[in-house]
């Protein structure tokens, strides 16, 4: 309920943004800093990487090392949770805005403890579609407490909206879109395939030891059962021998947590036309590398990592599932296929191999939607008017820059609910 009286903050309001890991905030590029910008106190939370460093130098904002793990562990998860509450109990945030299901609920619960005036939940995926038995339950469980704590739920895609809806999770009434979903794709800066000259394209594929000539299909992601690797694999052996230049170019890292069948690793690292480059950060230079961004994941929330690719004029093939479907258009910026099928990914791979002509046509159509209606200014300033919007209800008036924003963001998939 919106409080009788505003209140007037003689502070900057406080923004912290909770990860379990620190590469999930390489979605939020360039908006920590629009946001320190326009006034806010911003702070980072995530587990300890170099990459977290980075991410407080790059966007000059503060950061917090604290450790959480992915994966189910209850005694480390109450350790992390006492954390949390005392961080906030020092920090006061005005707004705690939590992102990735572990970090999702035990932030919401620390920020609920601590009576953070704003709460917001981002949910990005739902792992729990893949699983089954008692881990579904759990995982199930985590979304909700995660989304019943917060003023406000937000979600990367209308497709895994109507998911969360259907599994009642979240009613439809706390659970929005911002416009498109995404927070955006720098494809004049970062993503842009214009600073990828064929040289560069050629000394990438050297140092990866893919032939000059050859026909790449690359994947990025974690290399696990999820990520749909099997099939990947399985699409290989139907294709390689009728398509001799074809090679893979896998950009990722195993993980226990979602382990590959037995014996798939050792067929992937054994067969010489496929090649591994290990997690890395700077792929636009990997991109340029590529023919084709192949991405055969069972769940999606919004698969970044393909409107990056489309930006670099790739076409995608990928599973026709909820997040996939937002961010790829089927016959026009890539391929959607049958999820869990070896033979159904070859297929569509195969029209990408036989057909140079389409390639070039479906990527640079994933280039010019990017450009349309993925720009991260847009999102920034959706992202402001929200939080700015929720404060409002809660009673806060922050001291914050008063800002001009476009009609995108009076787009209609943007419509935050009031707080409770």
């Amino acid at each position: 309920m919106k409080s009788s009286s505003n209140k007037l903050t003689h502070r900057p309001p406080v923004l912290v943004h909770v990860t379990t890991v620190p590469g999930a905030l390489r979605v939020l590029r360039g908006q920590l800093a629009h946001m320190r910008e326009q006034g806010y106190e911003v702070h980072a939370v995530s587990s300890p990487e170099p990459l977290l460093e980075e991410i407080g130098k790059r966007d000059q904002i503060q950061i917090h090392p604290l450790l959480m793990a992915r994966e189910i562990a209850p005694f480390r998860d109450v350790l992390s949770l006492c954390k949390l509450i005392l961080l906030f109990l020092r920090l006061k945030p005005d707004v705690v805005h939590s992102h990735t299901p572990k970090a999702g609920m035990l932030a919401m619960i620390a920020a609920f403890l601590t009576r953070v005036p704003v709460r917001v939940y981002h949910i990005r995926g739902l792992r729990f579609v893949t699983a089954s038995g008692f881990k579904r339950k759990l995982l199930k469980t985590c979304e909700w407490i995660a989304c019943h704590l917060a003023h406000q739920v937000l979600c990367v895609s209308r497709s895994v909206r109507q998911v969360a809806i259907e599994e009642q999770i979240v009613s439809p009434s706390r659970i929005q879109v911002l416009l498109r979903g995404s927070h955006g794709i720098d494809a004049e800066q970062v993503f842009h395939p214009k600073y990828q000259t064929f040289e560069s394209r050629q000394q990438t594929r050297e140092k990866w030891n893919v032939p000059a000539d050859a026909t790449v299909v690359g994947f990025v992601g974690r290399l696990v059962r999820d990520k749909g690797i099997l099939e990947f694999y399985e699409a290989f052996q139907q294709l390689k021998d009728r398509y001799p230049e074809l090679h893979y170019l896998i950009v990722g890292f195993f993980e226990d947590g979602d382990p590959l069948p037995a014996g798939l690793r050792e067929k992937l690292e054994q067969e010489p036309r496929i090649h591994f480059t290990g997690k890395q950060f700077d792929t636009p230079p990997l991109f340029a590398a590529m023919d084709v961004l192949c991405l055969p994941t069972y769940r999606e929330g919004l698969p970044f990592v393909t409107l990056e690719a489309a930006a670099m004029e790739l076409p995608i093939v990928a599973t026709d599932i909820p997040g996939c479907v937002d961010a790829i258009v089927h016959n026009e910026t890539g391929l959607l296929v049958d999820v869990a099928n070896g033979e159904a990914l070859a297929q569509g791979l195969q029209v990408y191999l036989a057909e140079p002509f389409l390639r070039q046509q479906h990527g640079q159509a994933g280039r010019e939607r990017v450009l349309r209606d993925f720009r991260p200014l847009d999102m920034w300033r959706a992202t402001d008017e929200l939080y700015r919007s929720l404060m409002s209800n809660r009673g806060l008036v922050p001291q914050l820059k008063v800002t001009v924003t476009e009609s995108s963001v009076e787009n209609k998939f943007f419509r935050p609910a009031k707080a409770a």
